[in-house]
This record gives C-alpha cells, structure tokens and sequence, in this order.
C-alpha cells in the first residue's frame, strides 16, 4: 500500500495494530477522522489518552475503574456473599447486560493456558483464594468460557478450595461448548447464571 504522507503512513500503521481492523480499514478511520472537525478529533485523542494514564483497576474485583474501590464492589445493595468469577472485563460487562445477577465479581485477567505461556501465576487467583478464606464468601460461580483453557482454570482454582467451606458452581451449558462468554446473547447467559449448577456435577459430566 503506497501512501502519499508519511503522516498518514504512521496513523495507518498504528490504527492496523488494533485487533480486527486491517490496513484498508484502518485507511478508512484515518481519512474519516482527518474529514472531522479537528475538535473532534481532538475529544478521541484526549479520552484515548485520560483512558490510559487514568484508568485504575479495583482494588478488590480487578475490574476497571475511575476509583480505588469500583461501582459494584462498593454498592450495598449488590449481594457480597456470592463471587462470579470471570476472565476478563468484557465478561462483567456481558453479564451485568443480562440484569439477572447481583452478586460481585473477580476478573482473573485471563485463563491457565500453557500453549500461550499463562499460568496460574499470572492469574489473580490467589487474591481470589485469600477472598475464600476470609469465610464472608458463601459461593464462587465459575463463569469462564467453556473451553479447554476455562475449564482447566475452574478446576485449577477448585481444587484450591478443598480445605475451604465454600459453596462452588458454574454456569449452566446453555453456552455452547468453546464459545466465549462475551458473544453469547444476553438471555442465554442470564438464563446460564440462574441455572447455575454445583461445579462437582460439572467435573462429574465432562
């Protein structure tokens, strides 16, 4: 792809780098926006930048945050007695979408894979276990997606509950095997959180 502006060449080139957009779309956004009042422009380009070097992570859940404690963790009304624990923010997302859940939530910020070198380590699942052991928890959901990598990853972080009286379930399979959790439709997934099952009878089924 020839470019007449070195300038373009560079936005082009970094645009690219976001997942899912190719170089000709990322020509696209960059011609569009240079059509844009430069205000405009402006606006994106400071909230892409506050986003940034402003943006915290709870200091409970991990979940994104403006403050140190989020919305949900901070909510009385929300039921703290029960964790989902989920993979990443999208996930919260999709599951608050649903209405269906008012519990609190654990991002682990990824699953145990090994081909991709992740392993426990690099989860927060020991914050996770710590949360258990303070014995104010009644039940972890499991509500990472149904692949392999999800599934080794809740049975990973139950296997360190055995010594721990707490109550463990998953989502109901209504998410089809090896999808992501983010993609299912808001009924289906608020339908998975209500008919959660025990997560022995989940190992048991597998």
């Amino acid at each position: 792809m020839e470019f007449s502006s070195k300038l373009l060449e560079n936005a082009v080139y970094e645009i690219a780098q976001l997942p899912g957009i190719g170089k000709r779309t990322a020509l696209r956004l960059a011609l569009h926006l240079l059509k844009q009042p430069k205000a405009q422009t402006e606006r994106l380009t400071g909230a892409l930048e506050k986003l940034r070097n402003q943006i915290k992570f709870c200091t409970s859940c991990h979940n994104i945050s403006d403050v140190a404690l989020c919305e949900i963790c901070a909510n009385p009304k929300r039921d703290h007695s029960i964790i989902c624990v989920v993979e990443d923010i999208r996930d919260v997302m999709a599951i608050e979408n649903t209405g269906q859940y008012r519990g609190l939530y654990h991002v682990l910020g990824g699953k145990i894979s090994p081909m991709e070198c992740v392993g426990p380590q690099d989860l927060t699942i020991v914050s996770l276990v710590e949360k258990a052991k303070q014995g104010n928890i009644n039940e972890l959901i499991f509500a990472l997606s149904s692949t392999m990598e999800g599934d080794t990853t809740n049975f990973y972080i139950f296997k360190q509950l055995e010594n721990i009286t707490i109550k463990t379930s998953t989502i109901a399979r209504g998410i089809s095997v090896g999808d992501e959790l983010e993609y299912a439709d808001e009924v289906t997934l608020g339908r998975s959180i209500l008919n959660r099952i025990p997560f022995e009878n989940a190992i048991k089924a597998s």
